[in-house]
């Protein structure tokens, strides 16, 4: 495409990843649209990955460097949206790549919508690190979806994600929307609120992210209690979609037993008293609401097999979540 096209900002918060950097940033100067602003931000990077990073600045002008003291992800972006000049943004994540026509797919969606729709998501490729796996998220259609319906898919994990990359979303929708600094499970706390701007949303439900899973990420490591901050920024969705649009209360109450779920999977190999009590109070909640979720015809299978093997005692959900999680690792 021409630079006549609008300009669009790239976001790449960037730290200690020398090792997947390049990979990334080629991914992005090679992308078919060329009227790009590529917004690097570097967290306080210990390693090489600033060097890198001024590296490609000193051969692609439209490259953007930002040295700034360790702030965390949410910082990093927050800061890279400040500096950004782009009619529309988008976000990749430093140890991931994408397809050379990110861009212009997401671009393509939204001009096939007349721009009517204000955000544009395509779907993730899941790549695991230790063998290479992939696995497409995405089933291929092209639709149009409304701002509440894409939250309640998320909420039911069909197609929609709560991710804050594989997105292009008009800058103008961050103005009142910024990450929430010093907190895990940031996108959490952000994408529902961009989905509540959004009266169309144009969804493009191919692959064109690749998602790399590595292990000692925040998604595969261990449990410590700043996790317990996901149930804090569910909720926090949980309560603002329900005021917005008070039929979704099953969908988003979903997303809250999810959440607990995920967290109770974290906790499996703890014997710590103080991680016992967390699980304790993960397992009250879940059964308390077995009924509601279990009624709900779109619950998704695995929260109903999940449901049916914690009955048969939390020792054998152990075992069972143990070895599905090995069997998952091993493909």
């Amino acid at each position: 495409m021409q630079n006549t096209q609008p300009l669009i900002s790239v976001i790449i918060p960037i730290y200690n990843v020398e090792r997947y950097l390049e990979r990334c940033l080629n991914s992005v100067i090679s992308q078919d649209y060329h009227n790009l602003e590529i917004i690097l931000v570097d967290d306080g990077a210990t390693d090489d990955s600033g060097k890198i990073a001024e590296n490609y600045a000193a051969k692609d002008d439209r490259i953007i460097v930002i040295h700034q003291k360790n702030g965390g992800l949410s910082n990093a972006r927050n800061n890279g949206l400040a500096k950004a000049h782009g009619e529309y943004v988008t976000f990749i994540d430093s140890d991931d790549y994408v397809t050379k026509d990110y861009v212009s797919y997401m671009f393509g969606l939204l001009a096939n919508t007349d721009f009517k729709a204000s955000m544009a998501m395509c779907s993730l490729m899941n790549v695991f690190s230790s063998t290479g796996r992939k696995e497409n998220c995405g089933n291929g259609e092209e639709i149009v979806l409304t701002g509440k319906e894409c939250i309640e898919k998320m909420c039911y994990h069909d197609l929609v994600d709560t991710c804050a990359y594989a997105k292009l979303v008009k800058k103008e929708f961050y103005d009142n929307v910024k990450f929430p600094e010093g907190k895990l499970f940031e996108d959490i706390g952000t994408t529902y609120k961009l989905f509540l701007q959004a009266s169309q949303v144009a969804c493009g439900f191919l692959p064109k992210y690749f998602y790399v899973i590595r292990s000692g990420s925040i998604v595969t490591s261990g449990f410590n209690t700043n996790k317990l901050e996901l149930l804090d920024m569910t909720d926090q969705m949980a309560n603002d979609v329900k005021k917005r649009y008070p039929d979704l209360a099953n969908a988003v109450l979903r997303r809250q037993v999810y959440a607990r779920f995920s967290t109770l999977n974290q906790t499996l190999n703890s014997n710590d008293p103080s991680i016992m009590a967390v699980r304790k109070n993960l397992i009250a909640y879940i059964k308390k609401n077995k009924r509601a979720v279990l009624s709900n015809p779109k619950t998704p299978k695995r929260d109903r097999v999940a449901y049916f093997v914690l009955e048969l005692g939390f020792p054998i959900y152990r075992v069972a979540w143990r070895q599905y999680e090995k069997r998952k690792g091993s493909k």
